[in-house]
């Protein structure tokens, strides 16, 4: 009896795995090995481990962090159980261009990478004005259909690559983090990105609306990818990791190694102190110790929203205005990766951990607030 149901199981996993591949769902053999036979439920930080990676490469002169002079490796009683409530791994407070304080759980360190997830977005689109200053793209208004003629329709024509970078393009993407059918988790698993992206159509006006889709950043690096006919991992290295000075390489996800293209709309495995790099850069208005690596034009405008109903979201960016009498813009990824900037306060918080809180207040979750005000008593507190 025992033989026979084993056969049996044997028998149906056989057919479900054959049925999986007949009707275009493979991708979820492997989401099933890389997620719950890893003991998780959904993508974690951690998951770039199962992936292949393309390497982000580090310059021979890094540029470490300096330490404040009261820097301290332990935050306050009750950011520490906002840590441990979160599921937090890091936690930096980077005070006038020096760490103020830094802790890290979960035996993740200060050489520990975790995965960016959607902070990712704001890296792509900080290429692509990159890739314009250089005379790649000619400008944010460039038609995406220069580059892609599958998009060379009526409607397709007027979609440029600002509206990508904005989340204007009116793309048909299903943005469903959680179903295993959407097309967000196909692209997270599957080995064809390229695929996927051109099979998409424009159903809605373009430049017309906010609707966040992760698809518009992936066709954007595409773009980029084609147009400087660089690697983005390659292009991200020289255009900002080396001249920032990262201490540590990055790993950016590839779909697969055969096809060689990032997961674009997320998945940067980088430590936390070379993620805040990024904060610090558009704080000073995109120049590195006095170089002016990014625009400053393009900086202000990446750090306004676009649109109406959009006012959460600028170019690659998060916008969190008027809390506490401040605006803030972000780094904001899946599960709570988040680089925190406060220009006028000259401050950059980065979280990164697996969880963050189920309230929604204004678009953001209820615990990017908290770390914002028990970031701001600390500072209190040392003054």
């Amino acid at each position: 009896m025992i033989r026979k149901i084993f056969r049996a199981f044997l028998f149906i996993i056989g057919i479900t795995w054959i049925a999986l591949y007949i009707f275009g769902y493979d991708y979820l053999i492997k989401a099933v090995r890389v997620t719950y036979l890893t003991g998780h439920s959904t993508a974690f930080i951690d998951d770039f481990k199962y992936f292949d990676n393309e390497i982000i490469q580090k310059g021979v002169n890094p540029q470490p962090w300096p330490k404040a002079p009261f820097y301290q490796n332990i935050v306050s009683e009750n950011l520490d159980k906002l840590n441990q409530k979160y599921g937090t791994a890091a936690f930096l407070i980077i005070k006038n261009d020096s760490i103020f304080r830094e802790k890290y759980y979960n035996e993740y360190n200060e050489m520990s990478r975790t995965n960016s997830f959607s902070m990712a977005k704001t890296l792509v689109v900080t290429l692509l004005q990159k890739a314009i200053q250089e005379g790649y793209i000619k400008s944010l208004d460039q038609p995406v259909a220069d580059f892609y003629k599958e998009f060379d329709t009526p409607i397709g024509r007027k979609m440029t690559v600002g509206d990508l970078a904005s989340m204007g393009s009116g793309l048909n993407w299903d943005e469903a983090y959680y179903s295993p059918f959407s097309i967000t988790t196909r692209a997270y698993f599957d080995d064809d990105l390229t695929k996927i992206i051109l099979g998409l159509k424009v159903v809605d006006t373009p430049g017309e609306s906010y609707k966040y889709l992760s698809g518009n950043t992936q066709l954007l690096a595409m773009i980029i990818q084609k147009s400087t006919k660089q690697s983005l991992a390659n292009y991200l290295s020289a255009s900002f990791w080396q001249p920032m000075g990262a201490t540590e390489m990055g790993l950016w996800q590839l779909d697969s190694k055969e096809s060689g293209l990032a997961k674009a709309y997320c998945c940067i495995a980088a430590t936390a102190r070379d993620f805040a790099r990024f904060g610090k850069l558009y704080k000073d208005n995109g120049k590195w110790n006095g170089v002016q690596l990014l625009d400053s034009i393009f900086v202000k405008k990446a750090t306004k929203p676009r649109f109406k109903d959009g006012q959460m979201y600028g170019y690659g960016l998060w916008l969190l205005n008027n809390y506490n009498g401040r605006d803030f813009f972000m780094l904001r990824g899946h599960l709570g990766q988040y680089v925190i900037v406060q220009p006028e306060d000259n401050l950059i918080i980065v979280r990164l951990g697996d969880q963050t809180s189920s309230e929604q207040i204004n678009s953001f979750s209820k615990d990017i607030y908290e770390y914002i005000d028990e970031s701001y008593k600390i500072i209190n507190d040392a003054n």
